[in-house]
């Protein structure tokens, strides 16, 4: 009455989308995302009455976003990044 059903006896090969060029790329951008908005935090005054002309230096005005564009930048590239392309 009922079929036996046998079991494929060679299983697909699991592989992570990813690989370990691709992690590496991504904790790079990862630590330049971090670094810009550490450059970018501070620069406020603790008396609301007196204004700080630091808000506007150049570190948190240009660098500092700068350094997150690039991050970002690199972590599309990581996600893009094919390891399994072969070299020809």
């Amino acid at each position: 009455m009922g079929k036996k059903h046998q079991k494929s006896t060679s299983q697909p090969k699991q592989e992570f989308i990813f690989q370990k060029k691709n992690y590496t790329f991504m904790f790079i951008g990862l630590a330049f995302i971090v670094l810009g908005f550490i450059l970018m935090s501070g620069g406020g005054s603790d008396d609301p009455n007196v204004f700080n002309e630091d808000i506007y230096s150049f570190r948190r005005i240009r660098l500092a976003p700068t350094l997150v564009l690039i991050g970002l930048g690199i972590e599309i590239y990581a996600i893009l990044l094919n390891p399994h392309k072969n070299k020809k």
